[in-house]
């Protein structure tokens, strides 16, 4: 068995994550105080935070789900993507924290339109679910599912990073790998609860039944983009030199592209469906985005997002390389901002008007990096908190092996 003093995470990260917090603060504290002083901006500044929060959110509660998902499908790669995937997870309390001006700003009807709409037949027909009060009770309820879920998987990992023998390792695992079933459906769930809740009501009218799914692939397909980065630097650096290996990179490239390729399909599916059936009160939220400039953005969320990735990762030079395979994660990610920015900017105002392009629209840009650094800050520190692979793990000479083939 391998030693846990051996494989902890290099102390550059700790600069990093003083680092991160630093500048996530300054844009935070910018955007909070354009919310308080810029009454009439308060709702760009609270839908920036929005963007941001929903990205971290795929990088954190992302995380969670790619945890789950390596205890059900087993294989090398869950193995060395494990701690930073249990990393992220540990960072549901501090998204919960996150969520606090999101939630000030909805008691103070200050994001959502459907605040302002209470005479409204639709908004009545949803009755306390759609209020201000049913709506931040049942956010906290989700984060509250998110942290049972990652604390027992958490704990069951830290037991087996204890335990003495075999056999009791093994035992951990199954219990984990058990309880990954039936929680992966609750997961899936969740998220898209949290989705609609979050995003969707941004056009109260307006609804689609495969929201959840887009919100469940993206952010795996985010976690997945994160860890490649992280493992790409660490892979060149003891100790992890001596078990990450290309087979590795080239599964988790793998699941990118699978992940690319379902992302595109939910969106592609929703759009056919929708534009076919050429229904007022369905076809509003892509007319909304093919005017004004943000078809632009659609097309390059079609070119970039789906075609881009998609012709690079059918490479497996790029996927067995870990320098490449970081590029591409990383222009994943900043794909992934645009696609939540693309769902979020366009959606109606609280008033009901027009988005006006000014100078406060660079908050939106402020927003990724307001909570991405504070919660990239919070990754570093949990990611030091255990060995970087799970030392007594039964498969993890396996694993090693198989990333050394060819």
């Amino acid at each position: 068995m391998l030693n846990a003093s051996d494989y902890q995470a290099p102390a550059e990260f700790s600069r990093w994550r003083g680092l991160a917090i630093g500048v996530g603060g300054i844009c935070a504290v910018i955007i909070l105080a354009v919310a308080v002083i810029f009454p009439e901006q308060r709702e760009t500044a609270l839908r920036a935070w929005l963007l941001g929060f929903m990205f971290s959110c795929g990088l954190g509660i992302g995380g969670l789900g790619i945890l789950m998902l390596q205890y059900l499908t087993g294989g090398a790669w869950g193995i060395v993507i494990r701690r930073i995937a249990e990393a992220c997870s540990r960072t549901v309390i501090v998204l919960a924290i996150l969520f606090i001006p999101l939630a000030v700003g909805v008691y103070f009807s200050s994001i959502y339109q459907w605040t302002h709409l209470p005479n409204d037949v639709v908004i009545q027909h949803r009755g306390w679910y759609l209020t201000s009060g049913g709506w931040i009770i049942r956010a906290y309820v989700y984060f509250l599912i998110w942290y049972v879920m990652q604390r027992l998987l958490n704990d069951w990992s830290l037991k087996q990073d204890q335990s003495n023998s075999y056999e009791e390792s093994a035992k951990y695992l199954g219990t984990a790998t058990g309880f990954s079933g039936p929680a992966m459906v609750v997961y899936a769930l969740v998220v898209s609860f949290a989705a609609i809740d979050w995003t969707m009501t941004l056009d109260p009218h307006w609804y689609s039944t495969i929201w959840g799914l887009l919100y469940v692939v993206g952010w795996a397909l985010s976690c997945f983009s994160f860890a490649v980065v992280i493992l790409a630097y660490l892979s060149d650096k003891a100790p992890m030199n001596r078990i990450l290996g290309k087979r590795h990179f080239h599964d988790i490239g793998k699941l990118m592209l699978a992940l690319v390729m379902v992302w595109a399909y939910f969106n592609f599916s929703q759009f056919l469906i929708i534009w076919s059936g050429n229904l007022p009160e369905e076809t509003v939220w892509f007319l909304a985005r093919m005017t004004n400039g943000w078809g632009w953005i659609g097309l390059i969320l079609i070119l970039f997002h789906f075609a881009f990735p998609y012709l690079v990762l059918l490479s497996r030079d790029v996927k067995r390389n870990a320098k490449y395979l970081a590029m591409m994660a990383i222009f994943i990610l900043v794909l992934r901002i645009t696609d939540v920015f693309y769902h979020i900017a366009p959606s109606p105002t609280v008033l009901g008007q027009e988005p006006h392009f000014n100078g406060f629209w660079l908050l939106y840009l402020l927003g990724p990096v307001a909570v991405g650094g504070i919660w990239l800050s919070f990754f570093f520190k949990e990611l030091a908190q255990r060995p970087l692979v799970p030392i007594h793990d039964p498969f993890m000479e396996n694993a090693i092996e198989h990333g050394k083939g060819h």
